[in-house]
């Protein structure tokens, strides 16, 4: 009985233990992936500068990867650059440059496609400021599941009812997901702001604000998932 009890403690004391470092080491990790990411494409910055400088050197006489406090340069480099691009393009000579590329651009086959597509991606949510600021739930993946998702717009003409455009993302990671049109009739607006959404994503349903219930109409309340309720 007294190595089960001993067992049990030395259990609780981990997982306690783990519970108070896991935050921790899921943050530097996250950390660790974006700058990781952005740094294969902020490291081309340092093209000027010769690998045996920036690179590490191998064994076999080759050069290895980059150095991390050269990728954390070209990190300062680039922001650097895009505040500078920020800077000049607010005054005249900047937008009619920042016109000119444009207009260079679009000319351009298949890249003028792409282009224009980001373009109007980045317009629409500088724009519009109501978007991805609206929580809800919709029927998804089929009809007797729920699902969180964010409205991002609203379409019209495309039926005899008002659709709406809702983004689910998928759950731990809110970078990927679906996009649905729902008739706005079957849509559940959430008394819940897009971080507790966000929160509640990332958290695989376990982080929930207690108000949320209000959310739900009361036709609805009774067929949501219980963990809504």
């Amino acid at each position: 009985m007294s190595e089960i009890t001993f067992s049990n403690t030395r259990a609780r004391i981990f997982f306690a233990g783990l519970a108070l470092v896991l935050p921790s080491v899921i943050t530097v990790a996250v950390l660790m992936w974006i700058f990781h990411n952005v740094s294969n494409l902020t490291d081309t910055l340092l093209f000027f500068l010769p690998e045996r400088w920036t690179h590490a050197a191998l064994p076999n006489g080759q050069m290895g990867p980059i150095q991390w406090y050269w990728s954390l340069v070209a990190l300062a480099l680039a922001i650097f650059l895009v505040c500078l691009v920020g800077r000049y393009g607010r005054n005249y000579f900047g937008r009619k440059t920042m016109e000119w590329i444009d207009h260079a651009i679009m000319r351009v086959p298949l890249m003028n496609k792409i282009y224009g597509t980001v373009k109007q991606v980045n317009a629409s949510f500088s724009s519009n400021k109501s978007s991805f600021k609206q929580v809800v739930l919709v029927t998804f993946p089929h009809p007797r599941s729920r699902s969180v998702g964010f409205v991002t717009g609203e379409q019209k003409g495309l039926g005899p009812e008002k659709l709406i455009s809702v983004f689910i993302p998928t759950t731990p990671n809110p970078t990927s997901g679906f996009l649905v049109m729902v008739p706005e009739s079957e849509i559940t607006k959430l008394e819940m702001s897009v971080a507790d959404g966000i929160k509640f994503i990332i958290s695989l349903g376990a982080l929930l604000p207690e108000h949320t219930e209000q959310g739900i109409s009361p036709m609805d309340r009774g067929q949501a998932n219980p963990v809504l309720k």
